[in-house]
């Protein structure tokens, strides 16, 4: 089961986090069709939110196609974004890790490994792009 996080820092409302968590681990195959999402209550009492937030974003998710409620029971993920590329994930992981512990031995804190990684990341989408 997935367990939500928020960060405040973040600048993206809570709802929009948890929504995006649901996508990435559908994506990366740590949900898949037929599991359940966390209880709104589950949610609630983790994350210290309000109850209207976890249900925007399950709404969301919803109106998406990648998850349905089950009156009683739950929310559960109705479909996965996973792809064929999922083969590649792990080498894909295994060079990001690698990556990442070099930045560390640098000394960089995580706000700055995310700074750097964000800032690379869309220099080269709009590098992409031209």
């Amino acid at each position: 089961m997935i367990e939500f996080h928020l960060d405040a820092r973040s600048g993206v409302s809570p709802y929009l986090q948890l929504v995006r968590q649901v996508r990435h681990a559908l994506r990366l195959g740590l949900l898949r069709e037929g599991d359940q999402l966390p209880t709104v209550k589950e949610v609630v009492a983790h994350l210290a939110i309000n109850p209207n937030t976890v249900l925007k974003a399950y709404r969301e998710l919803e109106h998406e196609g990648l998850a349905a409620p089950r009156p009683g029971v739950g929310t559960f993920v109705t479909r996965t974004l996973t792809d064929a590329s999922l083969a590649a994930h792990g080498p894909l992981r295994q060079d990001l890790r690698r990556w990442l512990a070099k930045a560390r031995r640098a000394g960089l804190d995580e706000e700055s490994i995310e700074a750097l990684f964000m800032t690379t990341f869309r220099t080269a989408a709009q590098e992409d792009i031209a």
